[in-house]
């Protein structure tokens, strides 16, 4: 389980296992089929961008989990291309 540290959403830092910070950019919050997912990057243009599922612990308090069905990462990605797409190429 990896936590949210910081409820920005420019930027998030987030504590991994070993209990070291890692800073992110959030790029985007969406929605898919009722969940909500951050994608996040490393600052830095050459970074590529991930999913992280928005849920909520035993307290109420938000943290980002990640995405271990092979299916759900599949829908968000997808979610994640159509929406940069749409961003490229915006309909009239």
């Amino acid at each position: 389980m990896i936590e949210e540290e910081e409820e920005e959403f420019d930027f998030v830092v987030l504590t991994d296992e070993e209990g070291r910070e890692h800073q992110f950019e959030v790029l985007d919050v969406m929605e898919v089929e009722g969940q909500t997912y951050a994608i996040l990057a490393e600052p830095g243009e050459d970074a590529e961008a991930f999913a992280l599922r928005l849920d909520e612990d035993e307290q109420g308090q938000q943290v980002l989990r990640e995405i271990e069905d092979d299916a759900e990462w599949e829908r968000v990605e997808k979610a994640w291309r159509e929406s940069l797409e749409e961003a490229e190429f915006p309909e009239d």
